[in-house]
């Protein structure tokens, strides 16, 4: 049996679990969200908890049992307090500006600024222009986010400039050798 599939998965108070045939959705302070558990997978509340169950131990119920249980912990911990991913600007000149909760605008040494809508869910904060920070209930809308920004510039290996994840260590390599 999966060690990650059969832990039950506490719920916390405010947040609620509805099971509705295979749709799953949990509502919380933060915002609700929802999904499909696939076919041989069940999901149960009970005593303020959910228990995602199997039916049997084929390869395909194996290894959707632990990620189901995954999924569905994710959103519960979404809903109560959320995500984010933090993004760091290396650069002279390289700057992000909010432009309101829903858009960055970002210089990253093009001819041109470069601007970032976020999808619902999601909002950005500027803290330092160095930095921006990525918030949301769903965690995979947050990384996907967070991951289109780094791809606009991704930290080059000679200067490391670029966008890169918070704590991201860029391995740096070393230029022409001179005669």
């Amino acid at each position: 049996m999966s060690r990650i599939g059969r832990a039950p998965i506490p719920i916390p108070p405010g947040v609620e679990v509805s099971v509705a045939d295979r749709r799953v959705t949990v509502s919380g302070p933060r915002g609700t969200l929802e999904r499909e558990v696939p076919e041989p997978i069940t999901v149960r509340t009970d005593d303020g908890s959910v228990l995602v169950e199997r039916p049997d131990d084929e390869r395909a119920s194996r290894s959707l049992h632990g990620l189901v249980r995954s999924l569905l912990a994710n959103m519960v911990t979404g809903v109560s307090g959320g995500f984010s991913k933090e993004l760091e600007i290396v650069g002279v000149g390289y700057r992000a500006t909010a432009a309101g909760p829903q858009r960055v605008d970002l210089a990253l040494g093009f001819s041109h600024p470069v601007s970032v809508e976020a999808p619902e869910g999601v909002t950005f904060t500027v803290p330092v222009p160095t930095r921006i920070v990525v918030d949301g209930i769903d965690k995979q809308v947050v990384g996907q986010v967070a991951a289109d920004i780094r791809r606009l510039r991704k930290p080059e290996p000679y200067k490391g400039k670029g966008v890169r994840y918070a704590g991201e260590r860029v391995i740096r390599k070393a230029g022409k050798a001179a005669k």
